[in-house]
């Protein structure tokens, strides 16, 4: 008899012991009818605040808006459909004690150490785009028989939308970050990453990405689909001594039944080798080690290491319709100034956040011995995140700039910044605003057999 069965019940078994406390939440057939009613068809409160600083959602667009030219699927710049907004206000370091109880730890703390330059310009909330009616049918379903599997670490349900439209279960809060509905092909024949130092100095790379989400390919979409969830292709351009290395890697929908697994192909070596661990807290490429691979839209991976906690729904002011900062007018020597980005370029609105707090268990090691995310409630995005080290003090402030995709019907992750707090230097991650072309989504072509360890050997240099 084969020794993988008892091995993975074992595996299951000792899963469960890491999460005890996890919970089914039984959701109610009373509770799914007000998905596109009461809520949104992926769960977000539809009415606006009593105060009218949050509007309520109009969903009136799916795409590209009427009356907008935009090439769909060849990596157009993203266009503003909110081009004519202007700031309802500007929280500045002189008046943002008055607004914390709508900043997140993180964002004082910016506040507090760059009070002449950091500011957060606040514009009228705008909740005009939804998902195509397909995901919504799917994240309907999802509500009523999605549950978590091993202990957490998988889910049974149909995907192509978030499978937990409807809870109040940290862990199903963040399934949901990570199988929302996205772009199904990503590719970028360029993207800069610059590391930028306490004096404004700049040490650029740049690779080259293919990702092919799996989930969400067209002929995927509602079907209960294990095994792999994602493949991703990563080649180096810059910095030319790491020119040539690339890196594959899969992400499983199970982390119990599968493992996160990278390959890399050295080019001095022309060897190909499986990296034998890959996530967590190992550095992402292009960073110095400031930012880790389980960083990348504020967490991914298997989320085992921490102790998972939801901190209930609050409103703060996030990144959101983030069109300005994507634009091919804007020069990397305007938008990247010392100790963060230029101001003038980000946008920030009113949302409805959802509060989830990872704390380190104390068997496992990590750089961030604590985690807060705060996801927006419309769209499921992890939009902004604060990182404690293991004596718990705040050591960096994280966001990215989503904007709603016309060519792929979804929100996809812009321009992502990582302020460390200690030495006063961030990373610019997913820059495209000087190069001749932004993502190209949708496009297709890309397939699980362009991800293996032969293809890989096959197109190394």
């Amino acid at each position: 008899m084969s020794r993988k069965y008892p091995a993975l019940v074992f595996s299951s078994l000792f899963t469960l012991a890491l999460f005890p406390s996890i919970t089914q939440a039984a959701v109610s057939a009373q509770e799914v009818q007000k998905l596109g009613n009461e809520l949104t068809c992926v769960g977000a409160v539809s009415a606006g605040n009593k105060e009218g600083t949050i509007p309520p959602f109009s969903g009136k667009w799916l795409g590209t808006p009427s009356g907008m030219n935009y090439d769909e699927n060849v990596g157009q710049h993203p266009i503003n459909p909110y081009r004519n907004d202007t700031p309802i206000f500007v929280i500045t370091g002189d008046n943002w004690r008055e607004n914390s109880n709508k900043l997140t730890p993180g964002q004082q703390a910016m506040f507090e150490q760059y009070p002449q330059t950091f500011e957060m310009p606040i514009y009228p909330g705008r909740r005009d785009f939804r998902y195509p009616p397909q995901v919504c049918d799917i994240a309907k379903r999802n509500a009523l028989e999605a549950e978590l599997t091993d202990g957490g670490l998988g889910f049974s349900g149909y995907k192509g939308a978030v499978p937990f439209p409807v809870t109040e279960q940290p862990l199903e809060v963040l399934m949901n970050t990570y199988f929302l509905y996205r772009a199904y092909t990503e590719s970028m024949p360029k993207r800069d990453i610059a590391d930028i130092s306490a004096s404004g100095n700049i040490t650029w790379g740049q690779t080259k990405i293919d990702g092919l989400n799996v989930v969400t390919r067209p002929e995927n979409m509602g079907e209960p689909i294990e095994g792999v969830m994602a493949y991703y292709r990563s080649e180096v351009l810059l910095p030319t001594r790491n020119k040539g290395s690339i890196t594959i890697s899969s992400e499983p929908t199970n982390f119990v039944e599968g493992d996160r697994l990278a390959w890399n192909y050295n080019p001095g070596t022309r060897r190909v080798r499986q990296m034998p661990e890959y996530g967590f807290d190992s550095a992402a490429d292009g960073t110095s080690g400031k930012v880790t691979i389980d960083q990348d839209r504020l967490m991914n991976g298997s989320p085992i290491r921490y102790n998972w906690s939801l901190k209930g729904k609050k409103e703060i002011y996030i990144p959101a319709n983030a069109y300005r900062i994507h634009s091919n007018d804007v020069s990397y020597d305007d938008l990247l100034i010392k100790h963060h980005a230029n101001p003038d370029y980000m946008r920030y609105e009113l949302r409805r956040v959802w509060v989830l707090e990872g704390s380190l268990k104390q068997q496992y090691r990590h750089k961030y011995g604590k985690r807060v995310m705060y996801i927006d409630e419309d769209t499921w995005h992890g939009i902004v995140a604060d990182y404690y080290d293991t004596r718990d003090q705040l050591v960096q402030h994280a966001f990215i700039n989503y904007y709603y995709a016309f060519d792929a019907k979804a929100w996809h992750a812009g321009t992502s910044f990582y302020h460390d707090l200690a030495t006063g230097g961030y990373v610019a991650f997913n820059l495209f605003q000087d190069l001749d072309k932004g993502p190209i989504l949708n496009k297709g072509g890309l397939s699980p057999d362009m991800y293996t360890p032969a293809a890989l050997r096959a197109s190394g240099y």
